[in-house]
């Protein structure tokens, strides 16, 4: 039971986190959101022109680049290089659990948004192109199922603890900028990002502990383990 305590506590992880999107949505569903929402739009833009947003031009440039960490096209790219890493170093199995896990998480963020239909604000105008609704935030929900789970699943096959950190601190901040850019951009409310953090973050935390259940069933490799070459 010792042994299995990290798989408990990474069970309760997603539980929380997928409370605090039900308690979020019924909040957003009766309006009780408004408000806050409204006020960090407006304190990030110019009060004088609220087209222009807070800070020098080279910033809101910057905040484009972030977002686009989030979008379709950038992460298609890392899930195939990331999955052609690991076939290389000999983690066949590691690579098909980290596809089936990205693939189901960008599934369920699609089919999720289609379920709401709140508006894009239209408090102050966009700095970037959108054509969906708005809640939850689909950039910030994607990047956390592919940073996170990415990150979740290559730190699992990982020996050396430095490098773990490092991997899953870096995701969080990852997903922290993509997040933060689509408010300032105007694209989203501030619940929305809220939102798509929490599912992201759920399901990362749910593959999490499937990875681990399985690695100590030895279907996945373990850290330090490879699939043995093929024979020629």
């Amino acid at each position: 039971m010792a042994a299995e305590w990290p798989i408990l506590v990474t069970l309760l992880l997603p539980a929380a986190c997928i409370w605090a999107f039900v308690a979020l949505a019924d909040e957003v569903i009766e309006g009780e959101t408004s408000t806050i929402d409204s006020a960090i739009l407006l304190a990030l833009r110019n009060p004088a022109d609220l087209a222009d947003p807070l800070g020098p031009k080279w910033l809101e440039e910057m905040m484009r680049d972030f977002t686009a960490l989030g979008g379709v096209g950038v992460l298609t790219l890392i899930i195939i290089g990331t999955a052609v890493y690991l076939l290389l170093i000999r983690k066949r199995r590691a690579a098909l659990a980290m596809t089936v896990a990205v693939a189901g998480g960008m599934l369920a963020s699609s089919l999720l948004k289609l379920g709401f239909s709140r508006p894009r604000p239209e408090l102050v105008p966009h700095e970037a192109f959108v054509y969906t609704t708005s809640f939850p935030s689909g950039h910030s929900m994607m990047s956390a199922v592919v940073y996170l789970t990415l990150a979740v699943m290559v730190a699992r096959v990982q020996t050396d603890w430095h490098a773990r950190v490092f991997v899953l601190a870096a995701a969080v901040f990852v997903c922290l900028l993509v997040g933060v850019s689509r408010v300032y951009l105007g694209v989203h409310w501030p619940t929305d990002v809220l939102a798509g953090w929490a599912l992201g973050s759920a399901w990362a935390i749910g593959c999490w502990a499937v990875v681990l259940v399985l690695q100590r069933r030895g279907e996945i490799e373990a850290p330090g383990e490879t699939d043995p070459a093929p024979v020629n």
